[in-house]
């Protein structure tokens, strides 16, 4: 497959990103353990189903070219700064801040890609999602021929009946979590209007920064795995997890207080968090693998361990959710602890082409191996099976049960 350049670029503003990319930016740019920290990411893509991705890799250099040159303008740090855990000094040190083609490393894997990000942390971690979204947009473009909008919008559509057609939902709201894997960013902006418009009772705002400043929507996000991995680098490895809660206390204070809680399975986590301390800090927990019913069961239980009344805490679902997924859930915690979902590819590229599961994830840290063990084994991410395996056996998970995905 070969194609002529774009005549646009994918990505024209550096606040394009997800909130909680900008958050743990700013803990990592306070932490002293994360100063002299160089990384590397890996991007995966889950289910490449013929399609050459390696036929991308000219155009995916000339976009992150172009989002190298971009920096956050006056009305954007404007924005930031309006944010009560934003500080002053991170608006400074973005003031100048700007992304180094230098630390981009992409080549063929056969038909796949080879597409990596190594250097310091803090220049490191906001690649991320632009690169994930213009993978995304160019598969759209060049494997699917674009998006047929009549199938589009009547899929929407269908999804906003779906909402309408129940009865009342008492604390059932939902956000856009999908700027990654988004079949296009033409298409997230109507889907965002459609959704303020249509279901204002329910569509409660949107991880985009972009999109939550030029449509008056809310942002939201707190933490994402690569906090929790990273800490695998500067502190004891079976302390990894408790250390990352904390730094992250001691940056926000409270605020942003949804905790993630499947970098080393539910089961370890729960241990790591049972202190009523992180309990009353945190106002609550996000699910991201493995059975969310049984999550939210073992959430409420340590709660109630805790002597903590599960209604006055938020469990946040943002994994592999479409609608009628995230209404099974609702009906089944309803009344017994608050409810929210996140939900990214089956609303933002859900379009009539088949989109492409793909991440990045953080595999090194410091010059060693880092990884996450999540509650679905094909979720796990890392390059050395003994380190992982290592990992394990750390957090009271069996050894034996964890591989490397290929």
């Amino acid at each position: 497959m070969t194609h002529q350049p774009l005549e646009r670029w994918l990505i024209n503003s550096l606040l394009d990103t997800d909130l909680y990319k900008i958050t743990m930016l700013q803990a990592f740019y306070h932490a002293p353990e994360f100063r002299t920290v160089d990384v590397e990411w890996k991007f995966a893509c889950r289910n490449r189903n013929g399609f050459d991705l390696s036929a991308l890799i000219p155009e995916i250099l000339r976009q992150l070219g172009h989002v190298c040159s971009l920096k956050f303008s006056n009305e954007e740090l404007d924005y930031l700064a309006g944010f009560p855990f934003i500080k002053p000094d991170f608006i400074e040190f973005l003031r100048v801040f700007h992304l180094d083609m230098r630390f981009v490393h992409i080549q063929a894997k056969g038909e796949d890609l080879d597409l990596r990000f190594r250097g310091p942390l803090i220049h490191i971690t906001l690649f991320e999602i632009y690169a994930l979204a213009i993978i995304s947009e160019l598969h759209s473009l060049l494997h699917c021929g674009g998006i047929n909008l009549d199938i589009a919008r009547s899929k929407l559509m269908q999804k906003i009946e779906l909402l309408r057609s129940q009865e009342e939902m008492p604390g059932f709201s939902f956000a856009d979590f999908g700027t990654r894997r988004r079949a296009s960013k033409a298409w997230q902006e109507e889907v965002l209007i459609t959704l303020k418009r249509q279901l204002p009772q329910y569509f409660s705002g949107t991880s985009s920064l972009h999109f939550a400043r030029t449509l008056g929507l809310k942002p939201i996000g707190t933490m994402a795995h690569e906090w929790l991995q990273s800490w695998q680098a500067v502190t004891r490895l079976a302390d990894a997890q408790k250390e990352a809660l904390e730094g992250w206390v001691r940056e926000y204070r409270g605020r942003l207080g949804i905790a993630l809680t499947d970098c080393y399975s539910m089961d370890s986590f729960i241990r790591d968090f049972s202190d009523p301390y992180f309990g009353k800090l945190y106002d609550g927990l996000r699910h991201d693998s493995g059975c969310p019913l049984k999550w939210g069961e073992k959430a409420i239980e340590m709660y109630r361990q805790m002597g903590i009344n599960p209604q006055t805490k938020t469990l946040v679902f943002s994994d592999s959710l479409n609608f009628p997924r995230m209404l099974e859930i609702y009906k089944h915690f309803k009344g017994r602890i608050n409810i929210s979902f996140g939900i990214g590819t089956n609303l933002m590229n859900d379009v009539g082409n088949v989109p492409l599961d793909i991440v990045i994830k953080m595999v090194a840290a410091g010059g060693k191996p880092v990884a996450k063990i999540s509650d679905e084994p094909g979720k796990s991410m890392c390059e050395d099976i003994d380190y992982l395996r290592y990992l394990a056996s750390q957090y009271g998970i069996d050894p034996a049960s964890v591989n490397i995905r290929e």
